[in-house]
């Protein structure tokens, strides 16, 4: 049950992709937004009404934008739209393509799910899906999502602060990470045949960063169940990380006393860092960070310290070296 949305005030409408704005491939590719080492860059991406409803989440191909327009009023109408948000994804448990994902997904079955939340806690226990739609109220949250490879989107997300479930799971005294996996299907994720990952995906966060209001499991997107080349049925939103870190399809929260391997780290640790976070003065290898292309925009933007969410967030690296610590 969704009982009350979120924004987030320091995004201008002026920031939101006009919602009529819908690219086709080519537009994509005129933008420049597809990088030249996708190849070896992550995951990114990524009901105001009563109830969620328990449709299959793979068969959303289309929603009524107007939906969510009421709850945006100070924000603007304007979103990256649907089909930008639907069509244009980073999961290589299915492609290496980002225009190819939704495609990949048919044979995705994402229902029944379980949740396995375990590891240094004193209540370890399993939820399925629809447990967790029943007993954690759904909010809206309109977040900015960046990814590393410099472009971004503003997507209405359903979905509970992570919080929630770590404080019923009661974390011992010294649980100081969060480890996530991603499902493991290689029969229904042709991606994951590709030897070049250490399948399955793997995230983690310190305790901190995963107990902040800010962090949260979505559950759906545009008011609908989050389909399936989106991270259907549950993910992982982490707002000022780049978005690889909002690991998909998650089966597995654990609580442990020592900083997990992540996947992209475990590829390339001098490319991406344990931290992740969203940082213009740290440049990527092979490529600048100070700049990012919305989806639905043809000039270029500055990025953002956090991805604007410093003001919330910025004291959990009190006295880091951000360059170090990226």
């Amino acid at each position: 049950m969704i009982n009350k949305s979120y924004h987030d005030n320091s995004i201008k409408s002026s920031e939101i992709t006009p919602k009529k704005v819908y690219l086709s491939r080519r537009d994509f590719m005129k933008m420049g937004v597809v990088s030249a080492a996708a190849a070896f860059l992550a995951a990114c991406t990524g009901e105001v009404e009563n109830s969620v409803s328990l449709l299959t989440p793979s068969a959303i191909t289309s929603v009524d934008e107007s939906r969510v327009k009421g709850t945006m009023d100070e924000l603007g109408s304007a979103l990256t739209p649907f089909k930008a948000v639907t069509n244009y994804n980073n999961f290589y448990e299915f492609s290496l393509g980002k225009e190819e994902v939704a495609n990949m997904t048919t044979k995705f079955n994402p229902l029944p799910w379980s949740l396995e939340v375990s590891g240094l806690v004193r209540n370890p226990k399993t939820f399925g899906f629809e447990d967790i739609l029943k007993k954690y109220s759904q909010e809206e949250r309109i977040y900015r999502l960046r990814c590393v490879e410099g472009w971004s989107m503003v997507i209405p997300w359903l979905g509970f602060p992570l919080a929630q479930l770590l404080k019923e799971a009661d974390p011992l005294s010294d649980a100081k990470y969060v480890r996530f996996v991603s499902v493991s299907r290689p029969e229904e994720m042709p991606g994951q045949s590709n030897p070049s990952f250490p399948w399955p995906y793997q995230e983690g966060l310190r305790i901190d960063e995963a107990m902040h209001d800010l962090t949260i499991l979505a559950t759906g997107l545009y008011g609908d169940p989050l389909p399936a080349q989106n991270g259907a049925p549950i993910r992982l939103v982490v707002p000022w990380k780049y978005g690889f870190k909002s690991i998909k399809s998650v089966v597995k929260i654990e609580l442990v006393n020592e900083q997990p391997s992540t996947l992209w780290s475990s590829v390339s640790a001098e490319e991406y860092g344990f931290y992740s976070n969203v940082n213009p003065k740290h440049a990527h290898p092979r490529w600048s960070q100070t700049s990012e292309r919305r989806i639905g925009e043809f000039s270029r933007r500055d990025t953002l310290m956090f991805n604007g969410y410093a003001s919330q967030i910025a004291g959990l690296y009190q006295g880091m070296d951000l360059d170090l610590n990226f």
